[in-house]
C-alpha cells in the first residue's frame, strides 16, 4: 500500500518533524543507478585500458563483484538501522571508538573531494576542450569555484530531479553501446583485443588488480543511497531489490561500454586519449555522429557528479562541526543564504589544491582507496553487529559475503594490488588534515563529544 511503513520508524529530534517518506522502489532504483553513473566511466576508461590492455572489461567486472559483496553488508545494516548516517553510524555502533568513527566520516568526506576534483579535471581537460581551448587548470579552478557559488546559494535537489539527470547520463553511455553494436554488425572491431593483457612491465595479476582498484571508482556511489533510508517507504523491504538491481544495471552498462571501447579502438589510442577515451570511441565507431553532442552529455555527467560530491563533502564538515568533533567555526551558517559557508570555503580550498596539483588518474585512484578502506570497516562492522539483534525483520547477508567483501576491499586498498604510492600520500595528507582539526578541537574545546546517542537513535 502506498505510504505504508513497516519496521522501526526513527524518532525525530524534539520539535522536528519526521522526514517525508516519498521514495518507492522505482525512484530508489533511479537514485542508485544515477549515483553510480558519472565521472568514473566517462573519465577513466582510457586510464584503466592503459593499465590492463585490451581486456578492459575484466577490471570493471571485478570491481562490480567487489562492490556487490559490500552492498550486501550495507543492505543488512540499513535494514537494521534505517538512519541517514551511513558508514559513520555503523562504525560507531560496532566499535564505539570515537576517533575511528571520525576518521571514517572524514575519509568519506575526503573521497567526495577527490571525486569532485577528478570530475573537474575531466570537465576542463577533456569535454570542454571540444568547444573552447583554455588552459585546463584555469577551467578546473573556475569550475570548482562555480560549484562553490552554487553550493553557497543553496541547491534544492529532489530524487525526482535525479531521474532526469540519470536519463541524460545514461543516454551518453547507451550512445557508446549503440555505436559499438552498429560497428560490429558492419564487420568492424577486433575481438582478439578482448583477451589481451598489458604485461610489458608487470605480471598479469598486478595488471588486473591495479586496473580493478582504479575501475572501482566507477562503481562507487551505491553506498550513498543508505542516506535516503529515512525518506524511503518500508526501507527494510525496498532497499535490497532496488539497490542490487540498480548496481546490476550500472555494472551491465559499464561492461558493454568497456567491451565496445576495446573492440573499436586499439589500447594505445584509448590510453593516449586518457579522459577522452569515450570521445575517441564515438569518433572511430560513428565518424558522422556529432562529437560535440557527446561532449555536451559528458560535461553534464561530470558536472552533476562534481556538484553532488561537493554538496556531500561540505555538509559532512558542517555536521561534524555541529557534533563538536571539529572546531565549531566550520558549522557557521550564512544568515541570508542559510548554507554552511565556512564548510563550503574549506572544502572548496582543498578541491582547488587537488585539481591544480594532482592528475586525473591519481584523483580517481585516491577516491577508490579511501572508500575501499571505509568498505573494509563496514564489512567487518556487519559481522560485529550480529551480536546486537533487533526486533524487526530485516535483510541478512550470508556470513561468507561480508567476509569476502572485507578481504577483497582490504586487498584492493593495499599496496599488494599495485597501487601507486602517491595515492597513499594524497589520502594520508587529507586524513592528516582531519586529525589536525580533531586535535585542535580537543586542545581548545576540550574532550571531543561525538554525540553517539544522536547517531544511534
Amino acid at each position: 500500500m502506498a505510504g505504508e511503513t513497516r519496521g522501526p520508524v526513527p524518532t525525530p529530534h524534539a520539535g522536528q518533524p519526521e522526514l517525508k517518506r516519498a521514495i518507492g522502489p522505482t525512484l530508489l532504483w533511479f537514485f542508485v543507478i544515477g549515483d553510480i553513473l558519472g565521472t568514473g566511466i566517462y573519465a577513466l576508461t582510457g586510464v584503466v585500458a592503459g593499465k590492463i590492455g585490451g581486456a578492459l572489461w575484466l577490471p570493471f567486472l571485478l570491481a562490480f563483484v567487489v562492490a556487490f559483496l559490500t552492498a550486501f553488508s550495507y543492505l543488512e545494516l540499513v535494514g537494521k538501522y534505517p538512519k541517514a548516517a551511513g558508514a559513520a553510524l555503523y562504525t560507531n555502533r560496532a566499535f564505539h571508538i570515537h576517533i575511528l568513527t571520525f576518521m571514517v566520516a572524514f575519509a568519506v568526506m575526503s573521497s567526495g573531494l577527490t571525486s569532485a576534483s577528478s570530475a573537474a579535471r575531466a570537465f576542463s581537460g577533456t569535454y570542454l576542450q571540444q568547444f573552447v581551448t583554455i588552459p585546463a587548470w584555469v577551467v578546473a579552478v573556475a569550475f570548482v569555484v562555480l560549484l562553490a557559488l552554487i553550493n553557497f546559494r543553496g541547491v534544492a535537489e529532489s530524487v525526482k530531479t535525479n531521474v532526469v539527470l540519470t536519463c541524460v547520463e545514461l543516454a551518453g553511455l547507451l550512445v557508446v553501446v549503440g555505436i559499438g553494436v552498429w560497428a560490429v554488425t558492419q564487420g568492424r572491431g577486433e575481438p582478439g583485443r578482448l583477451l589481451e593483457f598489458n604485461t610489458a612491465d608487470q605480471s598479469v595479476l598486478i595488471a588486473i588488480t591495479s586496473a580493478t582498484s582504479l575501475a572501482f571508482f566507477a562503481m562507487v556511489g551505491f553506498e550513498d543511497s543508505v542516506n535516503m533510508a529515512e525518506e524511503t517507504r518500508n526501507p527494510s523491504r525496498i532497499f535490497p531489490r532496488s539497490m542490487l538491481l540498480g548496481m546490476a544495471s550500472a555494472g551491465l552498462i559499464y561492461l558493454l561500454v568497456a567491451v565496445t571501447s576495446s573492440l573499436l579502438v586499439p589500447v594505445e589510442e584509448l590510453s593516449a586519449a586518457g579522459g577522452g577515451a569515450l570521445l575517441r570511441v564515438v569518433q572511430v565507431g560513428a565518424e558522422h555522429f556529432p562529437l560535440q553532442l557527446f561532449a555536451f552529455i559528458g560535461l553534464f555527467a561530470v558536472s552533476n557528479s562534481a556538484l553532488i560530491n561537493m554538496l556531500m563533502a561540505s555538509r559532512l564538515v558542517y555536521g561534524m562541526a555541529n557534533e563538536r568533533i571539529i572546531p565549531g567555526v566550520f558549522g557557521l551558517v550564512h544568515p541570508l543564504r542559510r548554507t554552511p559557508w565556512v564548510a563550503i570555503l574549506f572544502t572548496t580550498a582543498i578541491a582547488v589544491l587537488l585539481v591544480t596539483n594532482v592528475d586525473l588518474a591519481l584523483l580517481g585512484g585516491t577516491t577508490s582507496l579511501l572508500l575501499l578502506a571505509v568498505f573494509t570497516i563496514v564489512n567487518v562492522a556487519v559481522l560485529v553487529l550480529r551480536r546486537e539483534p533487533v526486533k524487526h525483520k530485516h535483510f541478512r547477508a550470508p556470513t561468507a559475503v561480508p567476509v569476502l567483501g572485507a578481504l577483497t576491499c582490504a586487498y584492493l586498498a593495499s599496496p599488494l594490488s599495485g597501487r601507486p604510492p602517491r595515492e597513499y600520500v594524497i589520502a594520508g595528507i587529507l586524513l592528516l588534515v582531519g586529525l589536525v582539526l580533531w586535535g585542535i578541537n580537543r586542545l581548545f574545546v576540550g574532550k571531543v563529544d561525538f554525540n553517539a546517542s544522536k547517531l544511534e537513535k
